[in-house]
């Protein structure tokens, strides 16, 4: 009989390297399901939301000098931003460009440019096309994901008229009415508008703790099962936020014959003043106004314009110009492609276009 004398390496770790390849397998399955009956729907949508401080506020920006992609069934689009925190590869400055003008673009993801390549964002296109018709102008695109306008109007009473911009332009999307409630930075008590408090950096901290790891941005922009599960648990907490933000309204509007329509009442009732704000400082730092209306989802070649239908009569009494859907896309309803298809369908590089030049006539005609 003969001993075998060689050593045994130790069951724990047997076992570990079992539960590694276990896990492993299982991990690669569910990221092959996820990308094949999920193909439609599944997107690398990374989250790249870091925090800043302007004047007395907290908020969010993205995070400075970082480039990311963004991917769908659709495309994939590269994001890089600048040393502000906004999709740029210039760093901006307080200082002007001589003989040059300046425009402020402030909105969400819509603005940002999510499924759009960074130079055709309207923001782009509206830069171009000044230059092209002789007014050189640096425009600076200071849309963020997830803003409202609550959030806008703190970012620029605080930082943003601190460029001397000679335009403000707002892109107004209907889901603003939700997210300036969800921020809770202002509020409408006995008809003014008051601030409630300083800051509103929701998942910040989090996002700035996974994203200091190359590994788990990598997973961001990569995995769809990582990103599945990731977004499954942030709209979970948003949709907490919004209850709680609905709650508010629904105490601030108690005149309201329903719960729904007080929510439905405070939203319109606090956006109108945050725009009438907005384009008080404007004025007061002698900056032109103009209101961008961004369209909702409705079809592929088609938006639905409610409630922004009732309340931009209301946004014209305070802004310089506005320029609504049908003006500047009405003609191509049911033609061209105005969202991106899948993904989350945001309007299209198109739309982006159409917008961009529409906005450069408005500006050049009012100069």
């Amino acid at each position: 009989m003969t001993l075998d004398l060689r050593p045994r390496a130790p069951r724990w770790r047997t076992r570990i390297v079992v539960a590694l390849l276990a896990t492993a397998l299982a991990l690669g399955a569910a990221e092959f399901l996820t990308r094949v009956l999920g193909r439609e729907k599944a997107i690398l949508f990374p989250r790249y939301h870091s925090g800043a401080t302007y004047g007395q506020y907290e908020l969010r920006r993205l995070r400075p000098r970082t480039t990311f992609q963004h991917t769908s069934i659709d495309g994939s689009w590269r994001f890089t931003t600048n040393a502000q925190g906004f999709r740029d590869t210039r760093d901006w400055s307080y200082e002007r460009t001589p003989d040059v003008g300046r425009v402020l673009v402030l909105g969400d993801s819509h603005t940002q440019g999510f499924e759009c390549r960074q130079d055709r964002t309207y923001s782009a296109v509206l830069e171009r096309k000044l230059r092209a018709i002789g007014k050189p102008t640096e425009v600076f695109n200071c849309g963020v994901s997830g803003f409202g306008t609550a959030e806008q109007l703190a970012f620029l009473e605080n930082e943003g008229l601190k460029y001397r911009p000679d335009a403000v332009v707002l892109g107004w999307f209907a889901n603003d009415l939700d997210d300036n409630v969800k921020a809770g930075l202002f509020a409408v008590r006995d008809g003014k508008l008051v601030t409630e408090k300083f800051k509103h950096q929701p998942g910040v901290a989090i996002l700035d703790a996974l994203n200091r790891w190359a590994p788990l941005r990598w997973l961001s922009e990569h995995s769809y099962f990582y990103s599945l599960l990731f977004n499954r648990v942030w709209e979970w907490r948003k949709g907490l936020l919004t209850r709680e933000a609905h709650a508010t309204a629904a105490e601030f509007a108690k005149a309201a014959p329903t719960p729904d329509a007080a929510v439905a009442t405070y939203q319109s009732v606090l956006a109108i003043e945050l725009v009438e704000r907005m384009g008080a400082s404007c004025r007061q730092a002698g900056v032109r106004f103009i209101i961008a209306e961004i369209p909702a989802f409705k079809a592929i070649d088609d938006y639905d314009r409610a409630p922004a239908a009732e309340l931009l009569p209301k946004f014209r009494e305070h802004c310089d110009a506005l320029l609504a859907c049908d003006e500047w896309l009405g003609t191509y309803r049911g033609v061209a492609d105005i969202f991106v298809a899948h993904g989350q369908q945001h309007i299209s590089e198109t739309a982006h276009l159409l917008l961009g030049v529409a906005l450069a006539e408005k500006l050049a005609a009012s100069r």
